[in-house]
């Protein structure tokens, strides 16, 4: 896989999008790709940690805070209410090869997976989303249109999420320019 492809896991809330991945990441790590993964939080959300020194610089009013080890770095920014970053705007700032996959960001204009379970009691997404190439489910949906693969199939999902995944330049293009 050369440069960065993009696909999306969209799902109503509880239908296993994140245990999905959980599953999922290692076995395509296994292949021998490099996977990034994007998430979409509904809800305020903190990575930092009362006492930790990048804590407290934010406290103290920094607006931006870069923390890095010989492991590991993270970027924190604090964005004003109505600044939420763009979905093309967070792509760019991935390492441009392997496969990002993107949780959440349903209404975006990126190639997705559909996740539905059934115990959910939501209708679901893909009879009014074109961009929802496939879809992960407990229940069959024989009118779907679009593969349909059992959300324990894991193999098959990666085989599925590596077929539909789109080069980051198209997906940044439609994401621009609907």
């Amino acid at each position: 896989m050369s440069g960065l492809r993009v696909i999306g896991l969209a799902g109503w809330s509880g239908a296993g999008k994140t245990t999905l991945l959980a599953r999922l990441i290692p076995l395509l790590v296994g292949r021998g790709v490099r996977v990034a993964t994007l998430k979409h939080a509904h809800h305020a959300f903190d990575v930092d940690h009362p006492g930790k020194d990048s804590h407290v610089h934010r406290q103290a009013g920094a607006s931006e805070v870069i923390v890095s080890s010989a492991r590991r770095w993270a970027q924190i920014r604090e964005v004003g209410e109505g600044e939420e970053a763009r979905l093309a705007d967070l792509l760019r700032r991935l390492t441009p090869e392997g496969l990002a996959i993107v949780e959440g960001f349903k209404r975006e204009a990126h190639p997705k997976l559909e996740v539905f379970r059934a115990a959910n009691g939501r209708e679901p997404l893909h009879p009014v989303d074109p961009r929802i190439f496939g879809i992960a489910s407990d229940r069959p949906f024989p009118d779907a249109g679009r593969p349909v693969v059992h959300l324990d199939d894991i193999a098959g999902i990666a085989d599925l999420v590596l077929d539909r995944a789109e080069p980051l330049d198209a997906v940044l293009t439609r994401l621009e320019h609907p």
